[in-house]
């Protein structure tokens, strides 16, 4: 295909947002191939497969994996060893895909139907509760990611939260202006009252 667009190259990956490829999620990655500033050979969920399917669509060679973003291997899951969990919420916040569920103070699981195998919420963790299990579901690793039957939902997934925090910066945001306001209008009223009180003075 002439000039691949993003979205074009978006579609040949795992949508694990697992960020090895240097880039903070997929569509980065694909952005960054799509511009030409990045190789086709720096995503090891997608494996040798997703590197040939995307080296078919930008028509230039395919290259080997670059051992710098890991190595090609089945995918593996998160699982919570839920007796030294301390519910610090930490995995839930670094999970792309929200497929952590617990609140605060309290234990903490890992859907396993939703893990993305990211990995991304085990650096976080303080207390090492969370360790890496082989993935109960048909190893698709040999299938190119857009032909994977999950790849679908993991974008999904992402997408929603990606919803979901910007709906929560928004609010925060929100928040925040209220509260600026607030503060304002006291300042501007204790002002105002101040200066009234410096006038009655004078005449009295």
């Amino acid at each position: 295909m002439a000039n691949p667009t993003a979205t074009d190259l978006d579609a040949l990956l795992p949508q694990t947002q697992c960020t090895r490829c240097g880039y903070p999620a997929c569509r980065p990655y694909a952005e960054a191939m799509a511009s030409g500033e990045a190789a086709i050979n720096r995503c090891p969920p997608g494996g040798k497969s997703t590197i040939g399917a995307l080296a078919a669509l930008l028509e230039t060679t395919e290259l080997p994996l670059d051992p710098d973003c890991g190595t090609e291997a089945p995918r593996r899951i998160a699982l919570i060893d839920e007796s030294v969990c301390i519910g610090c919420t930490k995995c839930i916040l670094a999970c792309p895909v929200d497929a952590i569920i617990g609140a605060g103070k309290r234990m903490h699981t890992v859907i396993a139907e939703d893990c993305t195998g990211c990995e991304l919420c085990i650096a976080p963790c303080p207390v090492d509760c969370i360790d890496l299990i082989p993935d109960p579901r048909p190893d698709t690793l040999a299938l190119p990611a857009h032909q994977r039957p999950e790849t679908a939902d993991f974008r999904q997934r992402y997408e929603r939260h990606q919803q979901r925090e910007t709906e929560r910066e928004r609010a925060k945001a929100a928040r925040l202006a209220a509260k600026r306001r607030e503060m304002l209008l006291k300042n501007a009223s204790g002002t105002l009252a101040a200066a009234i009180a410096r006038a009655k003075a004078k005449k009295g």
